[in-house]
């Protein structure tokens, strides 16, 4: 088979050069005499890896210094319940907002834990959209305010970052981390699962404000406990090493073209040249407002779901990998993530204009 473009949602690509240089270190990592996956997580050579992947992060997204950064397990689903135990404190209710299936998600995981105020609903309706935050319902006594600024399965994101004044705003950045700069001043903490832009399956990335350290519940199980994992720096357990590793080299990778700035530059081209495709077609349809477009995930459908099938097994052919929508929307779905170039754009346009002339 020739070259495949890999659009999948989560796992999703990673940079090939990334991947050429895992394979040449894979059993001898700098001269060590083992792979990465064989290191003690405490020795002196993946402290080090360690130590050098927080630092590249924290340049990368500018990270002020009174924000601890963690690499845990258990996903961004994890978090949705860590997320409650570490941050209620006091407090008996937390703001969440709801925009798709993964904030529904989070949604009904808090629900275990603490009294939830859903302060907005949006992503029903077509087009899909977010409500402005002056119709938000926000609760007065809440503990926080969640959002998921990006719903991968339908591909709406918030292109604004919500105002949430002395309560600490939580944002699940699973699918935007590392797409774009952010300011993390603005966040109490920001959690995302590595499958996307940072790495394999397998890390979870946690940048936690140093003042929310001490609002964990008792019950809250050290590996999830971030004032735990804080203070034994990500070790209290052994960590996912080889995936921490992989994402050292990711950040590297982002810095050597110029960073977060540059991504976003490189993401912006690569969404507007397929949406603005989808647009000027009378064959393919999004079903999202274009003010709440996402750019990472592109949903499209068919003016004909009958060709659903065909479409996708041509795609395959052509070397343009699971294109398929998530079972709960159907149609399609192209995640863009950084590790895709514009020439994968170039190619699924091209394909969707060779398809659309033969079925249209």
């Amino acid at each position: 088979m020739g070259r495949v473009f890999n659009f999948s949602a989560g796992p999703g690509a990673l940079p090939q050069e990334v991947l050429e240089q895992v394979r040449e270190e894979l059993l001898d990592w700098h001269g060590a005499g083992m792979s990465v996956m064989e290191m003690s997580h405490r020795g002196k050579a993946f402290v080090g890896i360690a130590e050098r992947a927080e630092q590249d992060l924290r340049r990368l997204m500018n990270i002020p210094d009174n924000y601890r950064v963690l690499f845990l397990q258990g996903g961004a689903t994890g978090q949705f319940s860590a997320v409650p135990m570490n941050l209620l404190g006091d407090h008996d209710r937390a703001d969440y907002i709801q925009t798709g299936s993964w904030s529904k998600k989070a949604i009904a995981e808090a629900g275990k834990y603490c009294q939830v105020n859903v302060a907005a609903e949006g992503g029903k309706d077509q087009p899909m959209s977010i409500p402005p935050q002056d119709q938000w319902q926000t609760d007065s006594q809440a503990a926080y305010l969640h959002y998921t600024p990006n719903e991968t399965i339908s591909g709406v994101e918030f292109h604004w970052v919500p105002e949430s004044g002395d309560v600490p705003l939580v944002a699940d950045m699973s699918s935007t981390i590392l797409s774009r700069p952010v300011d993390v001043s603005k966040f109490g903490v920001i959690y995302a699962g590595a499958q996307k832009n940072i790495g394999p399956a397998g890390l979870t990335i946690v940048i936690v404000r140093e003042d929310l350290l001490d609002r964990a519940s008792a019950h809250t199980p050290s590996v999830f406990n971030y004032k735990v994992q804080a203070e034994a720096d990500s070790m209290s357990n052994t960590p996912p090493t080889f995936a921490w590793y992989v994402a050292g080299l990711v950040f590297q990778w982002i810095l050597e073209r110029g960073g977060l700035e540059a991504m976003a530059e490189r993401n912006r081209a690569k969404a507007d040249k397929l949406y603005g495709f989808i647009d000027q077609s009378g064959f393919y349809a999004n079903p999202v407002a274009r003010d709440c477009r996402s750019w990472m995930n592109v949903p499209f459908v068919l003016a004909d779901d009958g060709l659903d099938k065909a479409f996708l097994e041509g795609a395959e052919e052509a070397g343009l990998a699971t294109l398929k929508g998530h079972r709960s929307v159907g149609g399609m779905r192209a995640s863009i993530y950084n590790a895709l170039g514009e020439d994968a754009i170039d190619a699924l346009v091209d394909y969707m204009k060779s398809f659309e002339a033969r079925h249209g």
